[in-house]
């Protein structure tokens, strides 16, 4: 019988690629104060009037490009990566993959643990940078769920793994394994984007550090919980073990939303720009995400390659995310296992 559970929690994705089911995950997903942080007679009226009414049909053109007959990429890559967690950490480790909006749903992967007897819970949020939307609001769900049992398991949490050797090695040999078919002239590392005030809210220093000037060169105490920040560690990371210089790639941060301010330098900006600069061979690699999904597959793979394209540029090519690679089932087994009670399970 199992001892431990651990639970992989990612994004969430729509049911199908329906306008209507796209509208249903759209709204929960932007019902969350922590994504869409304003007022919430603010967020409602945005929500209503101005997101859902058009953005779910063109959605879900988007998410049709790219579902298969296995269903949403998001989804089966993280049952994937979850069936080759179980098999390498062993029958003491109960695993469930759950979704911070819609199915399989956070509430019902605990039920199933529950139903195990099991009382000592891992929870692994397959974020590797910090960010209050994504990470926090992972957390913060599970353990509102978990709080309505009368007998509330003993939980650790995973915390983010932007620089860790483990995982940064399993990108980057997704990376060489392009760059070696591929020959690209240059590398982008596109990260997802976040409203600026996301990251000042984070910034520890009551505002003073943020946003300024080299603010993201290193990780200090006032950016020790920035995206941003934990971003260009991870591109740094990646970039020292594929030998890249700081000439060879870029940062970026793509998926913006709105009017505000998003954190920059924007993909959808720099992407054609560096066609028209003179780049022909462009890789693309998204560290933010460790599994393939809408703004991997449809984003990059297809809208910044024609735009990529259109500008001059000769081919741009997705480096694949991690998904169920086994590079990345042997550093997700070691990363859940490092500081949590999963330790002491046999490797």
């Amino acid at each position: 019988m199992p001892r431990y559970g651990l639970l992989l929690v990612n994004l969430g994705t729509p049911d199908s690629p329906s306008t209507a089911e796209v509208r249903s995950y759209l709204r929960e997903f932007l019902s969350d104060p922590r994504v869409l942080d304003v007022h919430p007679i603010q967020r409602a009226l945005v929500l209503n009037l101005f997101i859902l009414p058009f953005r779910p049909r063109k959605s879900a053109e988007a998410y049709g490009q790219i579902w298969t007959d296995r269903g949403s990429p998001l989804l089966f890559h993280g049952q994937d990566l979850a069936k080759k967690l179980q098999k390498k950490l062993g029958p003491e480790v109960a695993i469930e993959l759950a979704m911070r909006y819609k199915n399989p749903s956070i509430r019902q992967a605990l039920i199933r643990l529950r139903e195990l007897a099991l009382d000592k819970l891992v929870v692994f949020p397959l974020f590797p940078q910090y960010s209050s939307a994504a990470w926090g609001s992972a957390v913060e769900k599970v353990m509102e769920e978990a709080s309505v049992f009368w007998n509330i398991p003993s939980i650790q949490v995973v915390p983010p793994f932007y620089d860790h050797p483990a995982f940064l090695a399993s990108f980057a040999e997704q990376t060489k394994r392009v760059h070696e078919h591929f020959a690209p002239d240059f590398t982008l590392m596109s990260f997802h984007g976040l409203p600026e005030r996301h990251v000042t809210k984070s910034d520890e220093s009551d505002g003073a550090h943020c946003l300024g000037d080299g603010c993201c060169d290193t990780i200090v105490a006032a950016n020790r919980n920035c995206y941003r920040a934990q971003c260009f560690a991870t591109a740094r990371g990646i970039a020292r073990l594929v030998g890249l210089d700081e000439s060879q790639y870029e940062v970026t941060f793509q998926s913006r939303l709105g009017r505000d301010p998003w954190i920059k330098p924007y993909t959808d900006l720099r992407v054609p720009a560096l066609a028209r600069k003179g780049v022909k061979r462009l890789a693309v690699l998204s560290p933010a995400f460790v599994a393939d999904c809408l703004e991997t597959l449809e984003e990059i793979a297809i809208r910044a390659r024609q735009d990529f394209i259109d500008h001059g540029g000769q081919e741009l090519r997705l480096v694949p995310s991690l998904n169920s690679d086994d590079h990345w089932v042997e550093a997700a087994a070691q990363i859940a296992r490092e500081g949590t009670m999963l330790q002491q399970v046999a490797p």
